[in-house]
Order: structure tokens, then sequence, then C-alpha cells
């Protein structure tokens, strides 16, 4: 009746619910903590230029350029339970066509024991700040923000908003040559 395989099992089973219990444990060490952090972000050059979009349905589109400064301090954030933070600048704003439109301009992997504190000086954006219409010409509230994930060792994954936003506005005519 207990083979060893038996006896084998149950070792198994409690030793995993033990760890889950554990496990369980150091997430809620961590899981009250606030994942907030000021952030100041600014502007020192935005130009949009009308460039040929290369899909179907558009002629041509709008293409956002940005250059920003941003400076941060995030090292409270980390704490024994915080693997890495993935770092996203976003830019929100409102067309005729959308109430919405989330563009993500730039990102950072910030692993611990890296430098955590983010000082950015006329920094160019990482990917393409398209709009598949007009809707950046002469916009007129486009909000940039940070944001971030902490990816925990043990835990939920939290999606913050830093607090600290910038609004600009998009010039009312298309910029002619290079950026």
């Amino acid at each position: 009746m207990n083979t060893f395989l038996s006896r084998l099992n149950t070792i198994f089973a409690f030793t995993l619910s033990v760890m889950a219990a554990l496990t369980f444990c150091c997430f809620l060490t961590t899981a009250f903590n606030s994942h907030k952090s000021k952030i100041d972000i600014g502007t020192s050059k935005v130009t949009v230029k009308n460039v040929p979009d290369y899909s179907a349905d558009r002629e041509r589109s709008d293409l956002g350029f940005v250059v920003f400064d941003m400076s941060a301090d995030l090292t409270p954030l980390f704490n024994w339970n915080v693997k890495q933070l993935f770092l996203y600048l976003t830019a929100e704003y409102k067309t005729a066509d959308n109430v919405l439109n989330q563009v993500v301009l730039w990102d950072k992997i910030i692993v611990r024991g890296e430098n955590a504190i983010l000082n950015l000086k006329n920094a160019n954006t990482k990917y393409y700040f398209w709009d598949y219409g007009n809707g950046l010409k002469g916009n007129e509230n486009v909000t940039m923000s940070l944001s971030w994930n902490v990816v925990p060792n043990a835990g939920t994954l939290p999606k913050v908003m830093g607090d600290g936003r910038h609004r600009i506005q998009f010039p009312t005519e298309y910029s002619a040559g290079r950026f």
C-alpha cells in the first residue's frame, strides 16, 4: 500500500505545496509597494513631414520627429523582488478619425544592478512617429508620458504611469527637406 513511488509522490506534492506557499508569502512582502516615480519630460525640437505611405488605402501620411529631454530617478523602484523595469515613452493624441491614438516612441530595459537614473538630453525617438493620415500637422494636444512594467521574481506584473507628462504642439506647416 505504501510503495516507494507513493511515498515519493507524497513528498513531491508536499514540497510543491510548501514552495507555492513560500512564493505567495514572498509576493505579499512587496505587493503593496508604490511603484510611482517623478518624471521630467521636455522637448527641444518638434517637426512634421508629409511622406508617402506605402499602404494601399492612403497616399500620404504624417511623420513626426521629436527630440526630447527626460530625467528620472528610478532606483527607489528596485527591491529584492524586482528583476527589471521595462520603460516605454508614449505619445497620446486625438484626431478626427480616432478618439485615442497611442504611439510608442522610445523604450528601454533596466535590469537590477544597472544604473536606474535617466538623464537624456536631446534624445531622438527610437521608433517612427507615424500617423496614418494627417493627424499630426497642427495638432496642439499630443501628450508624452513615460510608463513602465515592473518585472518581479514572484507576483503580478504591474503597469505604472510615471508622475509627469509633457504636452507638445506640432507645427501648422510641414517641414521641407531633411529633419
